[in-house]
């Protein structure tokens, strides 16, 4: 709400509920006194003249109390001082809404002394009745104007502490005090003075003033009972509506705090478990690009255990010919250009048939197929991205080398109790890496063991060709190498 159009509906609403509390005293005065008795001409004036100052004073006074947000209001956040200032908006509300009674009262009582004590009674009831009911509705008319002026200044409740801010059960109580304990206490009392002819003669009639305060306990307790649940469903009801929006997804949604009670705190409270869930789900994403999305799941789903397990799994090894040299031909942002280029292009390749890039090693990148999740063909997945891969990479200016094997490995975390590395560990692995190097000698640029070709199924496998058999850098045992037939 822009600040203009907040102060124009806060003083418009606080002068409206002086101008109705004021048309109900005046009613309650003229029904409930006898017929043919008239007010003197001065209390009339002198009532009608107080009506008018207590409209300018209420007015005015309205948009002294809410200008200095539009200083800040929608803008920038408040300074301290302005904080303070609009902190102690409901304080100062208070005594405006009080301040024009109280000169109602220091001017009508003394009028109307000459009058009968019922009259009287009427009138000090009467003034009464409007002094809360114009607190209390003035509250109820000003409630959510000021709400977006309030939650500027208290977007934490740890912000708002130093208020004094009676609680909910407070609240309740002091509605019952002011709206029924209070007339029922003038109603007991006048009866008990009549009664005893303290102060009232007993033959004096207090009905019209009995009937007064009855109506005050009624009208002025519905108006307040509606204020306090206003100020409690409205709250509850937002955090209620965002909850739903967080539990569909939404975990960037928050609530406004605006209120100085327990509700302030539930707000609050709110805004910081969404927070600590955005969190949450920033560090997991951040933990799934690290250490792949299947990874991050397991671990939440097993609490960080992924003790580890050997299982059968195939092995995808890419390296990258001639990085040194890329790097001494080329600007660096061009360099990582096609880095990222080559990264983007293996894990989508790999993810799209369920594989795991387990780690990124400079200029080159294992990615695993079957661990963590297991798949039903790990090797007939990785001799199809390795495929797909020798044709995708071949659009950047980069020469590559890429050594599929396959076997049993042991896959789950290797490190210290608080450093934990998801990886796998055995002779595929190695294997895998060495044929990576030895394929950028093949115009395919890409190998693969019988290892890995014998437990794929025979679509994949017819489109492989062996080119011969070796014992490849590092290793023992000769190695049967297989390529692509479009290589």
């Amino acid at each position: 709400m822009k600040p203009r159009r907040l102060i124009a509906r806060y003083a418009a609403g606080l002068t409206s509920a002086y101008l109705l509390t004021s048309a109900e005293v005046a009613a309650l005065i003229v029904s409930l006194t006898e017929r043919g008795q008239t007010s003197p001409r001065p209390f009339v004036i002198a009532a009608v003249a107080l009506v008018v100052v207590g409209t300018i004073a209420v007015a005015v006074g309205a948009v002294f109390i809410a200008a200095p947000a539009r200083r800040w209001l929608g803008i920038r956040p408040p300074t301290d001082a302005e904080r303070r200032t609009a902190l102690k908006t409901m304080r100062r509300q208070t005594a405006l809404t009080l301040a024009p009674w109280v000169l109602t009262a220091a001017v009508l009582i003394p009028l109307s002394l000459s009058a009968p004590v019922d009259v009287q009674a009427v009138i000090g009831s009467a003034i009464l009745f409007g002094t809360i009911a114009s607190v209390s509705t003035g509250f109820l008319f000003t409630l959510r104007t000021l709400r977006p002026l309030l939650a500027g200044v208290t977007t934490d409740f740890s912000d708002i502490t130093p208020v004094t801010a009676p609680g909910v059960r407070t609240q309740l109580l002091l509605t019952w005090t002011v709206c029924t304990a209070l007339p029922g206490l003038g109603i007991a009392a006048l009866l008990v003075l009549r009664a005893n002819g303290w102060v009232i003669a007993p033959d004096t009639r207090i009905e019209l003033a009995l009937l007064v305060l009855a109506l005050v306990a009624v009208v002025l307790g519905l108006r307040a009972i509606i204020l306090v649940a206003i100020s409690i469903s409205d709250p509850v009801r937002e955090v209620i509506d965002a909850m739903a929006e967080v539990e569909r997804g939404r975990i960037d949604r928050t609530v406004q705090v605006y209120d100085w009670s327990e509700i302030g705190r539930l707000q609050a409270g709110f805004n910081r478990m969404v927070a600590g869930l955005r969190e949450r789900e920033r560090l997991r994403d951040l933990f799934g690009r690290h250490v792949g999305a299947a990874v991050a799941r397991r671990a939440i789903a097993e609490d960080s255990a992924l003790s580890g397990d050997e299982r059968e799994v195939a092995v995808l090894f890419v390296d990258l010919v001639g990085s040194t040299q890329l790097a001494a031909t080329r600007e660096p942002h061009e360099v990582a250009e096609i880095l990222n280029e080559f990264f983007r292009i293996v894990v989508a390749e790999v993810d799209q048939r369920d594989g795991l890039v387990n780690k990124f090693q400079g200029d080159a990148a294992l990615a695993v197929f079957g661990a963590p999740l297991r798949i039903a063909d790990p090797a007939g997945a990785a001799l199809a991205t390795a495929r797909r891969l020798g044709v995708e990479l071949r659009r950047l200016p980069i020469d590559i080398g890429i050594g599929v094997s396959a076997g049993p490995v042991f896959a789950g975390n290797i490190g210290a109790e608080n450093r934990y590395e998801y990886t796998v560990v055995g002779d595929a692995v190695n294997e895998a890496a060495r044929l990576a190097d030895r394929a950028k000698e093949f115009e395919a640029r890409v190998l693969c063991s019988e290892a890995a070709l014998r437990r794929a199924p025979e679509t994949e496998r017819s489109r492989w060709r062996a080119v011969g058999t070796e014992v490849l850098r590092g290793r023992t045992a000769a190695t049967e190498m297989s390529c692509p037939v479009s290589g």
